[in-house]
């Protein structure tokens, strides 16, 4: 672990013991917003997301800053994704949290040119650190591992269904469906990604794709050997947020013959 992915974990634990884990199971009603229909914010967001900015800042003080609720009130931030960057969101699982359970985490990734760099997440309740650089191999803990499958017959697959359209449902119970054994989603890309990689699901299909949830555990998880994409096999990339649909699995395979179903006819 290099200094920058010390100084990151330090900042992350800080940020989850003093400003986080205080305010779990502890939030009055007023405390907690929703952006939009099921989408919640509480004021630890808010709070958590301003002192990792400022972290960050410490750190590396010429990189843009994207946040989650700073780009949801001010959504001309989301311009500086094309740039040298950095990409935040303060509690990722926030409907979790505001509703007493786990999981929930922090998520940090550096991007550039539109691309995701690095990539840093964190488990606020176990303290589990994902961390990965472009090229240089994914990391648990501190330690270098490789993905791996369930190895269930069938493969476990994690798909939400929350933003799907009637067409789409359709197409996950009669094409999918009999090839998989559907499990919930946690609704949280911190604990989603490392499932992938650590063998408790072979295939999860988002169809939101949005920078602060994805662009840390799409790099951590391509990085670990696994296979994350869009369903064109092209790469993600943080500045086109807009664009739906993405797909991770425990490796290549796994991922070619998931698509190659998704995308029949029949």
């Amino acid at each position: 672990m290099n200094e920058v992915d010390a100084s990151i974990l330090a900042l992350m634990r800080d940020v989850s013991e003093r400003v986080i884990l205080p305010r779990f199971r502890n939030l009055a009603l007023h405390e907690i917003d929703e952006k939009a229909a099921d989408d919640f914010v509480t004021v630890a967001d808010h709070e958590a997301e301003e002192f990792l900015a400022e972290g960050l800042a410490q750190i590396d003080a010429s990189l843009a800053m994207v946040g989650e609720e700073a780009s949801h009130a001010d959504p001309t931030l989301l311009g500086k994704l094309s740039e040298d960057c950095w990409i935040v969101d303060p509690i990722d699982g926030t409907h979790n949290f505001a509703h007493g359970k786990p999981p929930f985490g922090i998520i940090i990734a550096q991007a550039s040119g539109g691309e995701c760099q690095s990539g840093w997440i964190y488990d606020c309740l176990s303290g589990r650190f994902c961390h990965a650089h472009r090229g240089t191999g994914a990391f648990l803990n501190g330690e270098l591992i490789r993905a791996r499958n369930t190895g269930e017959n069938p493969p476990v697959a994690a798909i939400s269904r929350i933003f799907l359209t009637d067409v789409q449902r359709a197409m996950v119970d009669n094409r999918l469906a009999p090839h998989y054994r559907l499990v919930d989603i946690p609704r949280c890309a911190a604990e989603q990604y490392p499932r992938l990689a650590l063998g408790e699901n072979d295939i999860s299909s988002f169809k939101r794709t949005l920078p602060w949830d994805h662009a840390a555990g799409v790099l951590w998880l391509n990085e670990a050997g696994g296979k994350a994409a869009r369903l064109d096999g092209s790469s993600y990339r943080v500045d086109e947020h807009d664009r739906p649909g993405l797909i991770g699995a425990s490796s290549p395979a796994i991922w070619d013959e998931f698509v190659k179903r998704a995308l029949s006819d029949s």
